[in-house]
């Protein structure tokens, strides 16, 4: 009997614990029917047609217009210095004299047999016009003369060479001969550089490479001129690319009289790729996701539809739209974190 009554009140105590579960489950389910959001507060831009003005900027190195190494094409000793480093040298200028006292006698004995072989050249052809010589002798006094004229043209030039010249002009960088060294051929005794004109050397990442064109104009600064800008435009681009898939480009200038440069300073070059042109743009702050796989939520009536778009590059706070939307769309650009495909919002301004 007591044990009927022990079993009897489990089964009570169970049924009540099963009612109260009910209950509460009825209560949560009312309650969450009464939260139930509706429409999700948004902000939200209008995809507009601005006009965008995409700089690059690189820095790369000056260097000269013409960097000429001065090569003598003597041997001999040094008789006479013309040039310092720090001169101004124009084309032509004599830099160095190298001993010049053979030459000259080898000069003057070939310009002798030259004249004495035109001569006699001169006179057998006269001779053979008249039947007084043979064909055979004016073809050997013909021969004597053109081998005398190489002579002498030959020991013309290394006679002049002993004047080692600038074939620029330019200023002298560097010199490595001094007076009575002894200079062999080939050896390189002097540098002159034209910075008249001067280039700027960089390398251009190939993302940007196909957004550039020679002739295009772009603006030169240095840290040596703070604020100082010197135009320039773009001479070459390279059709190679490096081992770092970087192109180099060379950017042309002239120097400046009131801002003078020199070789192989530090230049920064701004270069403008878009040109100024008009672009669909959109606020960064609406894309979810991310650049590779970019989305948007578009307001369609009181709906935001999350939609794909195609980004063709970026620039300040926006993001460069090339399909998916277009100019007039609405989209979100604050609290698109709690949306879903297809929920309602409502606009806050």
């Amino acid at each position: 009997m007591k044990r009927i009554k022990i079993i009897s009140v489990i089964a009570v105590v169970f049924v009540l614990l099963v009612a109260i579960l009910l209950h509460n489950r009825a209560q949560i389910t009312r309650n969450a029917s009464l939260n139930k959001i509706d429409a999700f507060p948004v902000t939200v831009a209008v995809v507009s047609d601005k006009k965008i003005n995409e700089n690059l900027e690189l820095v790369g190195t000056i260097a000269a217009n013409n960097d000429v190494p001065i090569v003598s094409e003597v041997q001999g000793k040094v008789t006479a210095i013309y040039a310092k480093v720090g001169d101004y040298k124009t084309a032509g200028s004599v830099l160095i004299q190298v001993d010049d006292e053979l030459k000259l006698a080898a000069k003057k004995s070939a310009e002798v047999n030259y004249e004495k072989a035109k001569k006699d050249y001169e006179r057998y052809k006269a001779l053979s016009a008249g039947n007084s010589i043979t064909d055979a002798q004016l073809e050997s006094a013909k021969l004597n003369y053109v081998n005398a004229e190489a002579n002498y043209i030959n020991a013309n030039r290394q006679y002049n060479d002993t004047k080692i010249k600038t074939p620029i002009s330019g200023y002298v960088t560097s010199r490595t001969v001094n007076f009575g060294d002894w200079v062999k051929m080939n050896n390189v005794v002097a540098n002159v550089v034209d910075i008249s004109k001067l280039k700027v050397e960089l390398n251009v990442a190939e993302k940007d490479v196909f957004k550039l064109r020679t002739g295009d104009k772009v603006t030169v600064t240095t840290d040596v001129y703070p604020g100082v800008k010197f135009p320039g435009i773009i001479e070459t681009i390279s059709a190679k690319a490096d081992a770092s898939h970087n192109y180099p480009v060379e950017v042309r200038m002239l120097n400046s009289r009131e801002h003078p440069l020199k070789a192989g300073m530090f230049g920064r070059v701004t270069f403008n790729l878009s040109g100024g042109k008009k672009e669909l743009v959109i606020p960064r702050e609406a894309l979810v996701g991310s650049i590779k796989n970019p989305q948007v939520f578009k307001i369609a009536g009181s709906t935001a539809k999350l939609i794909n778009v195609l980004i063709s590059g970026a620039s300040d706070n926006y993001l460069h739209i090339a399909g998916g939307l277009t100019e007039g769309d609405t989209v979100v650009i604050n609290g698109q974190n709690n949306l879903q495909d297809g929920n309602k919002v409502v606009i806050i301004k």
